[in-house]
């Protein structure tokens, strides 16, 4: 069974385990969509097409993750006009998987939703735990500001994992500050707080991308 539905003013020939990419729509992993507006149905020799729409039909799917297209960049110059410019684009978007689809006005089944409601239900204390364990935690560059020569310089000193730069005290600070050359880049940057969150199985900080920065595109 397959059906047309509507969605972000495109149309989709969708059937149960597809996974499409649509216009970005509000939710969260694990959520369950409801496309109200299916154009067609079509079951074996059967086809149902709606005027607008198929009464009483509709298409659900769970929403797999929130992600984004791959960048276009638009530039525009004028001649002989000493104008030009540049500008990034990325589209946000969604990808959902067609769980099942619903004639005669009937309801998404609760298979989806009592999935949902099981994994919001683990501890959530676990996943830190868990995560910091299968770390890298040699990896010094996910602290943002160590770089690949600064890292060679730590690693010379002796300095090896997060554990040792979360361990630091103020002295140990000044001292690899004026060792290194570092020109207080340790308490700028926060290494020994960053290095204690990694611990904890936090995410790495951000770290902002020159090239893109330098040319003003959007990430």
């Amino acid at each position: 069974m397959f059906a047309v539905i509507k969605t972000g003013g495109k149309q989709y020939r969708v059937a149960a385990e597809d996974v499409i990419t649509i216009e970005r729509l509000a939710g969260e992993p694990g959520d369950v969509i409801t496309f109200a507006e299916v154009l067609m149905l079509g079951n074996g020799s059967t086809t149902e097409v709606g005027a607008p729409f198929v009464a009483g039909a509709a298409v659900a799917g769970e929403l797999v993750e929130q992600a984004r297209g791959p960048k276009v960049i638009a530039f525009k110059k004028r001649r002989r006009q000493n104008s030009k410019r540049k500008r990034g684009h990325r589209q946000d978007l969604t990808r959902v998987r067609i769980t099942e689809i619903l004639t005669g006005g009937a309801k998404p089944s609760a298979k989806a939703k009592a999935a949902k409601s099981a994994k919001a239900a683990e501890p959530a204390a676990d996943a830190a735990p868990e995560a910091a364990a299968t770390a890298d935690h040699g990896n010094l560059s996910l602290i943002a500001g160590i770089g690949p020569t600064i890292e060679k310089k730590l690693r010379a000193a002796g300095i090896t994992n997060w554990e040792a730069i979360a361990a630091w005290t103020e002295a140990d600070i000044e001292k690899y500050d004026a060792e290194l050359n570092l020109r207080g880049r340790i308490t700028r940057d926060e290494w020994v707080e960053q290095a204690k969150e990694l611990l904890a199985g936090k995410p790495p900080r951000a770290k902002i991308d020159q090239s893109e920065q330098a040319s003003g595109e959007d990430r």
